[in-house]
Parts: structure tokens; C-alpha cells; sequence
């Protein structure tokens, strides 16, 4: 009788010897990389909300990371977070999906320009395409595209820069101008309100859409450096709310494993992409929920943790005992909940909440 093929395969292999008899700590051979982030390649990061703490992490183990816009000396740290100084490799905010990512390398090349800019409430003004950087808004219209364009120009320096861009994908819905097609990290309403007139809908991208994103994503980002590496992460943070219609636990495994399989077709077509499991670690069943915090929903501090030291370890980092998130002088601090905070506008999406973690 011939061999089952499922004879004698490695431990990694089966669940009950890689995860079952395991502690949430202790899985191995998740992740090997197709590529190793050296010390001296520039690294520009951007994404939803837990791609604050992959970031921070980089940053505080040693890594060439991006901050083209930094904050002002001036300015207190507790400010400046608040602010999204020093969350990513430029000040543009949450990037909760493929198409906003998309949109937003594209009008830096200037291929791209997005409709209705400018929102506005309470005769203060906001960019629409990252309206909580400034939380306050702006005090006219001049002055947001003002600030945006020396923004724009700091996301092209960045990226002329890249040699490694870390993605974080976080969702699938997102809001859309019908006439134009420009999307938007918040929907009409939760920070600021669109022009009258605006035609702003509901948008659920599906799998193709997302592959088609990361593709043309990819083509700009190697006419800039033919070379440069892509990695990709799916956040572990389930939805806060679903505009779909159905149950937000249902909308939100339907997203997750959308963005995880258009993760696993872009890449088995191109070996310059590359896939950590910082989604597979927070939501493994050997943790038993201890890697969220009681809000079910934001990571915990274990939790990041754990997901961050098996990135850099298969990273080849040395860990000292403090571990990869407070080895970063700007490391978030702990929230009531035993969680990161991560600012994040995805919270708001349910009125009840004033403070928790994001997508």
C-alpha cells in the first residue's frame, strides 16, 4: 500500500504538534522570510492602525526606518503621537486599504487626483484623506491643500527612498466617490462632512480588486527602485462596525480572509513579496483570546509583543530582555485595557466608544 502523503512530514506540518502542544508563545517556523531586512535598507512602513506598533518596533530595534516627517523639536511626545509624528514614514495617517495606499502613491507621483479634498465641520476644515493627523482641522480650505501638498511631497521623498515597504493591510470596506472613484479612510459624518453635493458610498473591495491594488502598487513603487521589496501583514483587529448590512463578526472574517487569500495570490506571482503572520499569531487558537484585551478587539500588550519578537527574531535581531515594543523610546503607552493604543479613526465607527484600539 503506498505511503499517505501526509507521512513523515515535518512538525510544523501537523496542528497538533505545531500548535495544540504548544504554548501562543512558542509556535515555530511561522514565518521564513523570502527576504532579510538588512540594517542599512531603508525601510518605509504604512497601514492600519496595528502597523503603528510593527513601526515603533523597527524603529526601536535598530532598523533604517523612514521618518520623513518628523516632528518638530519643540513639540512633547505625547503631542506628537497624537499628531501621527513618528507612526509611520509620513504623516499621512491610517491607511486601512489597498486602494487608499494605491491612491495615495499615485497622487504623489501626480497620476492622481482625488475629488473632494477638503471637508469640513464646525467652520474648521479637514483633509479627507487623512483627517485625524490634525485633529483639530484646519482654519480654511487654502491651508489644508497647503499642508497637503508638502505632505505629498514627503511621501514622494519616502518612497524614492524605500528599499523595503512594510503594508499593513486592515480592511476591505471603505467609502468611495461615485463620480470619481477616490476613497476615503472615514465614512461622511464620523470626523468631518463632505462638500454638499458629494455622492459618497458604501465600497466592500473584494478579492481582485485588492490583488489589482498591491499589483499596481508594486509597479510604481519599482519605477522608482526596480529592486524594492514588498511586505505584507494583515491586521489581527477585527472590525469595529460593518456597513454591510450583516453581522459585524461575520463582515469581519469575510474582510480578514479576503485580504489574507489576495495576500497569498500576489504572492505566488511575484517573489518580491513577502507575507508575515502578525494576523495568524493574535487570533491563534493556542492563545485563547489572551492576545486581544477585553475589548475582544485590540491586541494586547503579550500580545504585540509576542507577534514583534517573532518577526525580528526571524529577522535575526538580537532581543534584549525588554523586548522589540519598549525598546522604542516612542513605544504607546498601556491603555486601561492592558492594550497599545493605536489612534485610529475605525473606532469611531461605533458611537459608543470613545477610546480603543483600531483596524
Amino acid at each position: 500500500m503506498a505511503a499517505s502523503p501526509y507521512e513523515g512530514l515535518e512538525p510544523r506540518a501537523y496542528w497538533r504538534t505545531a500548535v495544540a502542544t504548544r504554548g501562543p508563545g512558542r509556535l515555530r517556523d511561522l514565518y521564513d522570510p523570502r527576504f532579510r531586512i538588512g540594517r542599512d535598507m531603508r525601510v518605509f512602513t504604512a497601514g492600519s492602525c496595528f502597523a503603528q506598533h510593527v513601526h515603533r518596533a523597527l524603529a526601536g530595534a535598530g532598523f533604517a526606518v523612514i521618518d520623513q516627517e518628523p516632528a518638530p523639536a519643540s513639540v512633547p511626545a505625547e503631542v506628537s503621537e497624537r499628531f501621527f509624528y513618528g507612526s509611520f514614514s509620513a504623516r499621512f495617517g491610517n491607511i486601512y486599504t489597498s486602494r487608499q495606499f494605491r491612491q495615495l502613491i499615485e497622487e504623489a507621483a501626480g497620476s492622481h487626483e482625488p475629488a473632494h479634498p477638503v471637508w469640513q465641520r464646525d467652520a474648521r476644515y479637514y483633509d479627507a484623506l487623512r483627517p485625524n493627523v490634525d485633529p483639530g482641522g484646519y482654519a480654511s480650505a487654502e491651508a489644508v491643500l497647503a499642508a497637503r501638498k508638502d505632505h505629498l511631497g514627503a511621501v514622494a521623498e519616502a518612497l524614492t527612498a524605500a528599499d523595503v515597504v512594510v503594508f499593513t493591510l486592515g480592511l476591505t470596506e471603505t467609502w468611495e466617490d461615485r463620480a470619481s472613484g477616490t476613497v476615503y479612510p472615514t465614512a461622511p459624518g464620523v470626523i468631518a462632512d463632505a462638500p454638499e453635493g458629494a455622492e459618497i458610498g458604501f465600497l466592500n473591495l473584494g478579492h481582485d480588486q485588492i490583488v489589482d491594488d498591491l499589483r499596481l502598487v508594486l509597479a510604481h513603487l519599482r519605477a522608482l527602485r526596480p529592486d524594492v521589496k514588498l511586505l505584507l501583514t494583515v491586521s489581527p483587529v477585527p472590525l469595529t462596525a460593518t456597513a454591510t448590512g450583516g453581522h459585524v463578526l461575520v463582515a469581519s472574517t469575510a474582510s480578514k480572509a479576503i485580504l489574507r487569500a489576495a495576500v497569498a495570490t500576489l504572492m505566488a506571482e511575484d517573489e518580491g513579496v513577502d507575507y508575515f503572520p502578525s494576523y495568524e499569531i493574535i487570533t491563534n487558537p493556542a492563545a485563547r483570546g489572551n492576545f486581544f484585551a477585553s475589548n475582544l478587539r485590540s491586541p494586547s500588550a503579550t500580545g504585540v509583543r509576542i507577534v514583534m519578537e517573532q518577526f525580528l527574531r526571524a529577522q535575526n535581531v538580537e532581543l534584549d530582555a525588554r523586548g522589540p515594543v519598549d525598546a522604542s523610546e516612542n513605544a504607546v503607552a498601556l491603555d486601561e485595557d492592558g492594550a497599545f493604543d493605536a489612534i485610529c479613526e475605525e473606532v469611531l465607527n461605533d458611537p459608543s466608544l470613545r477610546k480603543s484600539g483600531g483596524a
